[in-house]
Order: structure tokens, then C-alpha cells, then sequence
């Protein structure tokens, strides 16, 4: 559990860097991206390593219902990674659709895995999400909306996020863990 423990603290650590020291980041400019790419990178490995090698109490399990609901879940967190990326018209209306994605992607694992290391995992990344938003919102008050993009960006969000959710799926398989069902 160590190892899922340090992956999430180097995943934290890494987004928090430029808030908890920001005299620091900023001396460093640029050349801040790569190491700072490289310590979430590491924390992403050994979150996914630190998860699969732990074991813990389990409190409920996957039930038909929250699958299909965490199915759902899934797909719409998918959906706002996209309108981030795209700057879609949903991306206007809220200032955080990544983070929001990551609360949702949290919230439909928590559903269908009730383990102590799905708590550390996934609700650890969404106590993250939440408190970045805190943070952010509190150092930068002030947000104007992206620009309006081209309809066709709505279509190409839409069918993205079809896409990335049929490889997720695959690789959730792949790994044993079965999406459907």
C-alpha cells in the first residue's frame, strides 16, 4: 500500500508545486515542465502498480445496477476530459471540466470498488480534484470563458469521446477487469 500511497503523494505534489511554492516554479520557468511531467509520470506508475499489488478490506462490491451506473459515469467523465480539450461550448460554461472529469471518473470507481485501496486510490484523487479546485479558484478569482469554438468541435468531442471510451474499455479488459457486466 506504500507504493500506491507515494504514487498519489508524487501525483499531488506535482499539481500542488506551482501553488504551495510559487516563488520556487516560477524561478524555474520552462525548464520546470519536464521534471515536473517526469514526477507525475512516476506517480501515475506506481499508483497503478501500488494498486495492484494491494490488498485490503472490502466493503461492497460490484453490483449489476452500479455497474451500469458507473458505465454511465464513465462515459460522461470521458465526455469532459474532451469538452476541455476542445474548448466546447459545455468548456464556456464551467472553468473546470477536466477536474470535474476526474471527480465523476473517481466518484464511478468508488461505486463499483469498495476496497481500502480503491479509498486511497480513487478518493484520494478526488479529494485532489476538489481541493485543486479550492485552490484555484481562490488564487485566480477572476475567469473569462475560452472563446467560442466551431460547431464542428461539439462533433468531434462527441465522437472522441466514443473513441478513448472503447480503448479505455479494452484496456480494462486487457488488464482483468471487466467493464460490462
Amino acid at each position: 500500500m506504500a507504493i500506491l500511497i507515494l504514487g498519489l503523494a508524487l501525483w499531488c505534489g506535482g499539481h500542488f508545486f506551482k501553488r504551495i511554492a510559487p516563488d520556487a516554479r516560477a524561478g524555474m520557468g520552462a525548464k520546470a515542465r519536464g521534471p515536473i511531467a517526469l514526477v507525475l509520470l512516476a506517480g501515475i506508475i506506481l499508483m497503478v502498480i501500488g494498486y495492484r499489488m494491494s490488498d485490503g478490506a472490502v466493503f461492497w462490491g460490484r453490483h449489476p445496477a452500479t455497474v451500469g451506473i458507473n458505465n454511465l459515469l464513465m462515459l460522461l467523465s470521458v465526455y469532459l476530459f474532451a469538452v476541455s480539450g476542445m474548448k466546447t461550448a459545455l468548456a464556456r460554461k464551467m472553468r473546470h471540466p477536466m477536474l470535474a472529469a476526474v471527480k465523476v471518473w473517481a466518484i464511478a470507481h468508488l461505486l463499483v470498488n469498495g476496497d481500502v485501496p480503491s479509498f486511497i486510490l480513487f478518493g484520494g484523487l478526488l479529494a485532489w480534484a476538489v481541493s485543486e479546485v479550492i485552490v484555484i479558484n481562490r488564487a485566480e478569482p477572476n475567469w473569462t470563458p475560452p472563446p467560442a469554438k466551431p460547431a464542428s468541435k461539439e462533433v468531434i468531442a462527441v465522437v472522441a469521446t466514443l473513441v478513448v471510451y472503447a480503448v479505455i474499455v479494452a484496456i480494462h479488459y486487457a488488464l482483468g477487469y471487466p467493464t460490462f457486466g
